[in-house]
């Protein structure tokens, strides 16, 4: 991409995501994630009310009696955004295309981040780890972050979802908040997000396309893997084809569904011709009603 055909994109997410994070986001984000990472201070004796999670157990058998940790609210946080730039996600049948939709909303939570004085990093995903990007403050970052979700081109197509999951366990040491965006084209990564989940606070932002849904009854169409880039024709005037199909995507939704709810993560769910603002907010909302 030319520089300045990439400037002017860049200028246009800055100036659309900045002024959703100035107007919208930005007093929403603070009140639900500020002061979510805490440090370790010191160890008290349990009172009537305390929290029971946050008994230290090893303390209490010590002294056979119970004690509790201590934690001081932190300043700032770190946000991580861990994006999945897999091939699926150039797929979109509407407005735009998935990879579009995520490149905005990363946009606004970075946006939304700085505002709060928090550090933003990024880690880009296919199938392994394509990008890391540190935590660091400023707008200059921020803008560098936009102009990497513009033109990066990794060197795989499918996606694992275990891998950037591990990575981000391992690789961020200190508790932070995490933005996992995708289409979540996979299976088999339950173990993985429930490990980050525990250590961190990670969030979900699943981005599909209304076509992805149903299978359109358009006659005999050639199809393509945009992950594993295999093609087929498929009769979508057969009724059975399209239950078939049908079938696999809420089953696929299911258990998506179920691996967000038995590791404890919350999620926003985008559509690609939707605003992506109510589903957000929705989530902040959800979330500030539990502090």
């Amino acid at each position: 991409m030319e520089s300045a055909e990439l400037f002017k994109k860049v200028r246009k997410i800055e100036i659309k995501t900045r002024g959703l994070s100035n107007q919208i986001f930005s007093g929403q984000y603070h009140s639900v994630f500020k002061g979510r990472g805490m440090a370790f201070s010191e160890v008290r004796e349990y009172q009537p009310g305390d929290d029971i999670r946050s008994i230290d157990w090893n303390v209490t058998a010590r002294f056979n009696h119970p004690y509790v940790k201590v934690f001081d609210e932190e300043r700032e946080l770190t946000v991580m955004l861990i994006i999945d730039v897999s091939s699926s996600n150039l797929f979109g049948t509407q407005k735009s295309i998935k990879q579009e939709v995520i490149t905005e909303i990363a946009a606004v939570l970075a946006f939304s981040a700085i505002q709060n004085n928090d550090k933003v990093g990024v880690i880009f995903f296919s199938t392994t780890i394509e990008k890391f990007i540190p935590p660091k403050k400023g707008t200059s970052h921020i803008l560098r972050i936009i102009r990497e979700l513009i033109e990066f081109k990794p060197q795989n197509q499918g996606t694992n979802l275990t891998e950037p999951l591990r990575y981000f366990t391992n690789a961020i040491k200190k508790r932070c908040t995490a933005f996992l965006l995708s289409d979540f084209l996979d299976r088999g990564f339950e173990d993985a997000i429930k490990i980050a989940n525990k250590k961190h606070d990670l969030i979900a932002v699943k981005i599909y396309d209304a076509r992805e849904t149903d299978l359109p009854d358009v006659g005999l169409i050639r199809a393509r893997d945009a992950e594993s880039d295999s093609r087929k024709w498929i009769d979508s005037s057969d009724k059975a084809v399209r239950r078939q199909y049908n079938n696999w995507y809420k089953a696929h939704n299911a258990y998506i569904s179920e691996t967000f709810l038995r590791s404890g993560v919350d999620v926003a769910e985008v559509r690609t011709d939707e605003d992506y603002i109510k589903p957000l907010m929705k989530l902040f909302r959800i979330r500030g009603a539990r502090r």
